[in-house]
């Protein structure tokens, strides 16, 4: 269960330099001139046994032509609804700025966490030019140099310092974590909120790793279950890129911790580039996924509206083939129980494992029926296979030349292995391996 720590302040006072040394590789671009980093960027992070990810944020600039003052609360209010530590960065060289004061204020009033880091002092001599940043009323600053790496460890022991200590709290056996995942307005908490109703059963409630997110825990038919609920940016606001932009982060955030990843399509706007990004997220993780087109209830139908948008689904969801789909109401509860059902059937064929003497007899049946491809006048063998993990179910293949493994033989024996065992809902990966 991972943190999120997102790093503000006001353009150029090192937020992406200060980004890419904790991240340890130059992921965001860092040049002297406000507005550079216009995307958010995240990334994997740790210090110490701590794991968590890191959002690179753009300034808070108060100079802006249009709109400024709203302009600042609505990038600081985005910052922080996403994450649990705030590290705010300002600029010790050029000293304390209204733009700093305005932030400060916001951070003050939301109640998270935060870590006050003054950037740019690079000699221990200036540590002295920090003092005048106790007036934010942000607690004691913490002077550093991101470009010279000095005081990163200590702002990094503060940071991790604010953590809850129950992180890994929820690794029963018997438990199936599921994240609800999908762009801003699909119905997510509707979806959450329909279970409830209907399911009345619940062992507790307890607040997520996100403040305004919470991780509801119910039992149906002896399988217990804990929904992650992703629908936390739901302030109305005119910033609707960034907004798409931190529920990206939040999925992946959710993302992490879940063992089946439901993805909410709205059947009203169909399938859009954010939705594919937001399942690309569950896919590479290797997550057991679902896809739920709701408000199915909204669209005009006729005998071939649902054969349609499936063929929607597989054109611009190709990659997640293996995934069911189920299309809903939220509203009207229209097939909302049968996710229990499919939520489970995925969950199960994620921890599968398949015997090695099992696993071989269908490769020796599929090479028989398919021959190995030969490149370059040398011939691919594969001697065996075996499955070496789950969750996503991964098999080791060894070869004589693990390079002449195509991407496309590779997809033919995944077939064949989905046709035997299914793995229905679950990403298969491979691992081809030199026999020697």
């Amino acid at each position: 269960m991972q943190p999120i720590v997102a790093i503000v302040g006001r353009p150029n006072v090192g937020k992406s330099t200060l980004f890419n040394r904790i991240v340890g590789e130059r992921l965001s671009i860092v040049e002297d001139t406000p507005g550079v980093t216009r995307d958010r960027l995240y990334a994997q992070s740790s210090w110490q046994r701590h794991q968590f990810l890191l959002v690179d944020t753009g300034g808070l600039d108060i100079h802006a032509e249009d709109n400024i003052t709203q302009e600042i609360r609505n990038q600081a209010e985005l910052a922080i609804e996403t994450a649990d530590v705030v590290l705010f960065v300002v600029d010790g060289k050029a000293g304390l700025q209204d733009g700093d004061a305005d932030a400060a204020n916001i951070l003050r009033r939301s109640k998270k966490p935060v870590v006050l880091v003054v950037n740019k002092l690079d000699d221990i001599k200036q540590d002295a030019f920090a003092y005048e940043f106790y007036e934010l009323g942000l607690g004691e600053p913490v002077p550093i140099s991101a470009a010279n790496m000095l005081g990163l460890g200590d702002m990094l022991d503060l940071v991790c310092g604010h953590f809850p200590a129950d992180f890994e709290e929820y690794d029963d056996d018997d438990l199936i974590k599921v994240a609800i995942i999908g762009k801003p307005n699909v119905g997510k908490s509707s979806i959450i909120n329909r279970i409830l109703g209907e399911n009345r059963v619940i062992v507790s409630d307890k607040a997520g790793t996100t403040r305004d997110a919470v991780d509801t825990f119910y039992e149906k038919d002896g399988q217990r279950f804990m929904f992650i609920d992703t629908a936390g940016i739901r302030r109305r606001s005119k910033v609707t890129e960034n907004i798409e932009k931190y529920s990206l982060i939040r999925a992946v955030a959710a993302v992490e911790r879940c063992d089946v990843a439901i993805l909410v399509i709205s059947a009203e706007e169909g399938i859009t580039d954010q939705d594919t990004k937001i399942a690309g997220i569950a896919h590479e993780k290797g997550k057991a996924g679902i896809i739920v087109v709701n408000k199915w209830d909204m669209v005009t139908k006729d005998n071939k509206t649902m054969a349609k948008y499936d063929e929607k689904i597989d054109e611009q969801l190709k990659y997640m083939a293996y995934a069911p789909r189920l299309y809903i109401s939220a509203k009207s509860g229209q097939r909302v129980g049968n996710l229990f059902h499919e939520i489970k059937v995925v969950a199960q064929n994620a921890a599968m494992r398949i015997q090695t003497g099992v696993l071989n007899e269908v490769l020796i049946e599929a090479m028989a029926r398919n021959q190995p491809p030969t490149v370059k006048g040398q011939s691919l063998k594969i001697y065996y296979i075996t499955q070496a993990a789950i969750k996503p179910p991964t098999f080791i293949l060894f070869t004589n030349n693990a390079e002449l493994l195509h991407f496309s033989y590779r997809r033919y024996i995944e077939n064949q292995i989905r046709l035997n065992f299914g793995f229905k809902g679950t990403p298969i990966h491979f691992i081809a391996r030199n026999r020697s």
